[in-house]
């Protein structure tokens, strides 16, 4: 896929929903709280790729993702009021997985709408969390229809997977610590799905590493940011098929996109062979469970798409809550692309 620059995108940010401060704050209140997740390199991937790679492994993040940082971000400001009344959320998991334990930790009762055919071990570790699952048919009900339904009745808030300024600043604290531990970057690359991640990171890496490009990947099949990217309009796509399973979203959201346009330098897609040949390779290089939408950005890097040598890559691995059920669909995928 060519490549495209968003520089041309005004520089003033004065307007935008969410700020480094806000990145900032959300630091300081997930202090103590989320864990500082490791950096890990590997010596065969900077061969390979000719270039010094960091990875920022989310997987080790509470819940089993960066998911994490938002929810407790965002459940943290509720009022008093809020916090009675309880939240509602739709994932089709790690933020299922999040908000459930942030509600857990604050007190705060949390009900989770989640599809049927959402993996089976983020679907007990929700109610593991202790919130209530509501399951529902993707193929015939839009979760946001429920949820706003749910939460008239109950009188809960509606805390969405992405789309929220709080949840996006909580977010953006993954690549804030990364580059106060490693230094600045000439490229991120950023898993995406509504892009939650993708605008947070960004909007950090930016800031204190103004030099450096952050680009977001995709799954092929669910290319709604890229397409929204390359237009500079919300484009959509339905249900789309792919394993990568946390980046389903049909679009990005009203507050993520602008961020994205202003912030991020490029968009890419990666193919599920791709994602499943990025995937196993962290499993056996690094030794670490990664899940198939948290080896996005790993893939487009394996992969060649930047086509630079010599630089300093900074990778966000965004969450290994891995269905093991699933370990010999991935097995017989691994063996197609690999033949």
């Amino acid at each position: 896929m060519a490549m495209v620059d968003s520089s041309d995108v005004a520089s003033d940010a004065a307007h935008l929903p969410v700020t480094y401060a806000d990145v900032a704050a959300a630091a300081a209140r997930l202090q103590g709280v989320a864990h500082r997740t490791p950096v890990l390199t590997s010596s065969t991937v900077d061969d390979r790729t000719q270039n010094q790679v960091f990875f920022k492994c989310e997987n080790f993040q509470r819940a089993g993702a960066f998911k994490f940082r938002g929810a407790y971000n965002a459940l943290a400001q509720l009022s008093p009021e809020q916090r009675q009344g309880g939240v509602l959320t739709y994932s089709s998991g790690n933020h299922a997985q999040a908000i459930a334990l942030a509600g857990k930790l604050l007190g705060i009762a949390t009900t989770i709408i989640m599809p049927k055919d959402a993996p089976t071990v983020k679907q007990a570790a929700t109610r593991g969390y202790g919130a209530e699952v509501v399951l529902y048919d993707r193929a015939e009900i839009a979760r946001e229809s429920l949820a706003r339904e749910l939460a008239a009745e109950r009188g809960a808030t509606i805390i969405p997977p992405f789309d929220h300024p709080h949840v996006v600043a909580g977010q953006g604290t993954a690549a804030k610590e990364l580059i106060e531990e490693v230094g600045p970057f000439d490229l991120l690359l950023v898993c995406c799905g509504g892009g939650g991640l993708l605008s947070g990171c960004a909007i950090a890496a930016k800031t204190l590493s103004p030099n450096c490009r952050v680009i977001g990947v995709e799954p092929a099949a669910g290319d709604d940011v890229t397409r929204s990217f390359y237009t500079k309009t919300i484009q959509t796509v339905h249900n789309p098929n792919t394993i990568a399973d946390g980046a389903r979203t049909p679009c990005p959201g009203k507050v993520t996109f602008p961020l994205i346009l202003h912030y991020v330098s490029d968009m890419l897609t990666v193919t599920d062979t791709e994602l499943l040949r990025a995937m196993f390779l962290l499993w056996e290089r690094l030794k670490i469970v990664v899940e198939p939408t948290g080896a996005l950005a790993t893939a487009a890097l394996l992969e060649g798409y930047m086509q630079v040598t010599q630089a300093r890559i900074g990778v966000i691995i965004s969450g290994g809550n891995v269905d093991l059920t699933q370990l010999q669909l991935f097995e017989q995928f691994a063996q197609l692309a690999n033949s």
